[in-house]
């Protein structure tokens, strides 16, 4: 996988919390809706399971990457598992060094530019903007009028009336997590159609 297909897809749908079971039928719903890009947060039950799982399923016709990798322990055994991207809520040289040593994307998490440039000069190939909830599009503008060269993925808060003032400022792309798949839902057929129908407007919204 390459940085091209972040760009191309853009949104990066986050599962959090959810067992195999159920992560299995979530991402059937994101599949059939459009969505190319899943991650799976490593504090999910069996979430290695799930990369794993996915991917024997979608292969190539989804990309499936582990999230919240805190350390570069995690890091290894997500990609064994097949992940496809390393994503994190911090930069954390030794996740970035493991994920780059298996030729894995790498996308840290950063807020300033301080920390945005550090995690860059670590050798991110994209950076998570976290959380951007607060700070709203006008922040990735700002950043990227001295950093015009990085390529950043803002990601908390992300939903229907923002996502395309993130991508109009320049942000490659987006991670959503609630504004597709809330955690703690009780995953049946009602909320499988929901979470359908919302990965439905929010790439209808993006094209």
């Amino acid at each position: 996988m390459n940085i091209d297909l972040i760009k191309e897809h853009k949104i990066i749908s986050i599962i959090r919390g959810y067992d195999t079971e159920d992560t299995l039928k979530i991402v059937e719903q994101l599949y059939e809706a459009g969505i190319k890009l899943v991650e799976v947060t490593l504090n999910s039950p069996e979430a290695l399971k799930s990369i794993s799982d996915l991917n024997e399923i979608y292969g190539e016709a989804m990309y499936i990457g582990a999230g919240t990798v805190l350390n570069a322990e995690d890091c290894q055994q997500a990609i064994n598992a097949g992940a496809k991207f390393i994503i994190s809520p911090d930069t954390n040289k030794e996740v970035i060094t493991c994920t780059k040593n298996n030729h894995i994307i790498s996308i840290p998490g950063a807020l300033t530019p301080s920390e945005i440039t550090f995690a860059m000069n670590s050798g991110a190939d994209i950076v998570k903007v976290f959380p951007i909830s607060e700070m709203g599009a006008g922040y990735i503008k700002d950043i990227l009028a001295p950093l015009n060269e990085v390529d950043l993925l803002p990601t908390g808060g992300i939903n229907l009336e923002n996502i395309r003032q993130y991508i109009d400022v320049g942000a490659i792309g987006v991670g959503v997590s609630s504004a597709i798949v809330k955690s703690n839902l009780e995953i049946n057929r009602t909320t499988l159609n929901e979470i359908k129908l919302k990965a439905e407007k929010l790439l209808e919204k993006l094209n």
